[in-house]
């Protein structure tokens, strides 16, 4: 029988999933296809059945229903358990589903080889700084400072996750020249002017990670101010493509080509492949 996936969520029709797993299941000669599913505000349960009893081998869930999901799993993994979200559901041989969450692994992945001793630098305190800190965390990282515009949402993640330190993005800019990689998570990284951003760059580490978790646009005008120093930036499409690769994995035992994938959609999106 042919298998299926899908990614649920409200809106759907702008993910580009679809398009990026079905290369995949092409590439790796998988008998399965995958579809979008626009799931109605107050329809998640009734959603979550359908998928169960139509025989859905596993799907990815998107905004709004990362949390809400999770009453309607059998069990959810450490990563998922450990920020409260699920962005994967695997459908176990014993028929039983298990949610996942591989956005801040993703999101590590796509930085390339790292030096478990650097430090950590991460802009936000909302859903995405949470999942990023917490895989930072797992993979043996130690030194992880959250800043925040207000402190108390920056402390407040630091004690729930047992991270290293919170501190306010006045203190993030004096002290910049301290970190390794600056992870940008905050609204105002989409700012149009470079006064408007989180926090200024001038006192960046040489040769540092700079790093948005937005795709679209590919340069991001935090990235765009990052390029006036000699750092490496990247972009949030590596997150996308290696967030779904790991899913993949679950699904299917084989993690597809994500090198190829990135450079596929950076065209897609109209921009150059600048990650590397």
């Amino acid at each position: 029988m042919k298998k299926w996936f899908a990614v649920i969520g409200n809106p759907i029709a702008h993910s580009l999933s679809p398009y990026m797993h079905d290369i995949w299941l092409s590439e790796q000669h998988i008998n399965a296809s995958y579809i979008p599913i626009h799931v109605e505000e107050g329809k998640l349960a009734d959603a979550i059945q359908s998928l169960k009893l139509l025989g859905c081998s596993g799907w990815n869930v998107t905004v709004p229903y990362k949390e809400a999901i999770i009453p309607y799993l059998d069990e959810i993994d450490d990563s998922a358990k450990g920020i409260g979200a699920v962005n994967t559901v695997v459908k176990t041989d014993d028929d039983r589903f298990v949610g996942y969450n591989t956005d801040g692994l993703g999101f590590i992945e796509s930085l390339g080889p790292l030096d478990q001793t650097n430090r950590i630098l991460i802009l936000g305190a909302g859903g995405a700084a949470r999942g990023i800190g917490h895989a930072f965390k797992q993979v043996g990282f130690s030194h992880i400072v959250i800043a925040n515009r207000t402190y108390a949402n920056a402390k407040r993640l630091v004690e729930e996750l047992q991270l290293g330190q919170a501190i306010t993005l006045e203190e993030a800019e004096a002290t910049l020249g301290q970190f390794d990689i600056v992870v940008q998570t905050t609204p105002q990284g989409m700012k149009s002017s470079s006064a408007t951003l989180p926090i200024q760059l001038s006192q960046i580490k040489e040769h540092a990670i700079i790093a948005d978790i937005v795709y679209n646009p590919l340069v991001t005008p935090f990235l765009e101010e990052a390029k006036k120093y000699n750092v490496r930036t990247v972009n949030g499409l590596g997150m996308l493509v290696h967030q779904g690769a790991i899913a993949f994995k679950y699904w299917n035992g084989i993690k597809p080509n994500t090198e190829q994938m990135v450079e596929r959609l950076t065209e897609q999106l109209g921009g150059n492949y600048v990650n590397r």
